[in-house]
């Protein structure tokens, strides 16, 4: 029986550093089964309440604080493996009661000191549960600076985005305040700007799972939801103008859907890797047109009529629309339009193109 006891207790050693190891350290996509089971339990509860709420500002805060929750489990569990692990090898070693072993490797994993001890097992033992807490804490402090600065880095084009694109940003709508402003043939700096951010998140939020969850300082902005409304804007351009430089547009459409495939992967979401242009998609052509309406309303010029540019769009928005409704449901994004259904809320939020007013200046 000790040595079963020792033999868990070792596995439950490794399996902690094996989660701080694939967390923390590794630059790369890889997630331990403690993590997805942490962030499900922290999930869970945060989500009840929120769904709970009827307006979608109200449901933004009881989310808000999921994200930083997680981390701060994801501490504690750790810390509590490694007490557990570490009293089950003292108890398989010294014949120590399941108190007694819970005490010495507390003292010792929490104080940096001993409780008292002759035994060299013991002794050993003791020191590497000394060593274990400061490593665990230490290594999570550092963890802290890469993670805020990826969030910072996607919050920033986010935030840019609300001006260019509304609040909750809308593909249509960046269209529309681009032509109203004469800055239509400027377009392809964001659609470059916006593959890089899709490239660096990514990698960000595939190394550091945790990072999708962190939700914008603001209720109506979303990183989810401000890359599919430049896909889409995209996607439009490229559907609507084929004479218009296309380079730029089919890059971002491209990185943009790569990158939440390679995050669907990490958080193993199924998808279909290469879908076929001619694939039904959960847009109508009846928004499709509207949208055309807006943005043609503020000045946009197009060279195809809608029924014409809709097989051409939606042969580029199948590449993304499945996975970006299913991320918008899973992170309760805010409800824009063309971004898919949410738990318990009804209605999107549209944004409102601002009016374009000038001074009366007699002549």
């Amino acid at each position: 029986m000790r040595v079963l006891i020792g033999v868990i207790g070792a596995l439950v050693v490794l399996g902690t550093f094996s989660s701080v190891l694939r967390t923390l350290l590794i630059p790369r996509p890889t997630r331990s089964v403690f993590t997805r089971l942490l962030h499900k339990t922290v999930q869970v509860p945060f989500q009840f309440v929120a769904d709970q709420c009827h307006r979608f500002e109200t449901k933004d805060r009881v989310l808000a604080p999921v994200a930083a929750v997680s981390i701060l489990f994801h501490l504690v569990g750790w810390l509590a493996g490694a007490w557990l692990g570490y009293s089950m090898l003292q108890t398989a070693v010294s014949g120590f009661h399941a108190m007694d072993a819970l005490r010495e490797t507390g003292v010792a994993l929490f104080t940096l000191g001993f409780a008292s001890s002759r035994s060299v097992e013991l002794t050993l033992l003791d020191l590497c549960a000394a060593a274990t807490g400061p490593i665990i804490i230490g290594l999570q402090i550092g963890y802290l600076p890469a993670l805020y600065s990826a969030y910072s880095r996607r919050e920033a084009e986010v935030t840019t985005l609300q001006a260019r694109a509304g609040s909750p940003a809308w593909g249509p709508e960046l269209l529309a305040r681009y032509a109203q402003i004469g800055l239509t043939d400027s377009i392809t700096d964001l659609f470059r700007n916006w593959e890089r951010w899709s490239a660096e998140v990514s990698e960000s939020h595939t190394s550091y799972v945790v990072l999708s969850r962190f939700r914008s300082p603001r209720a109506n902005d979303n990183w989810l939801i401000s890359l599919l409304a430049v896909m889409d804007a995209a996607a439009m351009q490229l559907a609507l103008n084929p004479s218009h430089p296309q380079a730029d547009a089919r890059l971002v459409v491209r990185t943009g859907f790569v990158c939440l495939r390679n995050i669907a992967a990490v958080w193993r979401l199924p998808f279909e890797p290469d879908p076929s242009p001619d694939t039904p998609i959960r847009l109508t052509y009846e928004e499709f047109a509207g949208a055309v309406a807006h943005v043609t309303a503020h000045g946009y010029a197009v060279e195809r009529a809608p029924e014409q540019a809709w097989p051409h769009f939606s042969g580029w928005r199948v590449n993304y629309e499945d996975l970006a409704y299913r991320f918008a449901y899973l992170l309760d994004a805010v409800p824009a339009p063309w971004s898919g259904p949410r738990r318990t809320s009804k209605e999107d939020i549209t944004p409102v193109t601002p009016v374009d007013r000038k001074p009366n200046v007699a002549c």
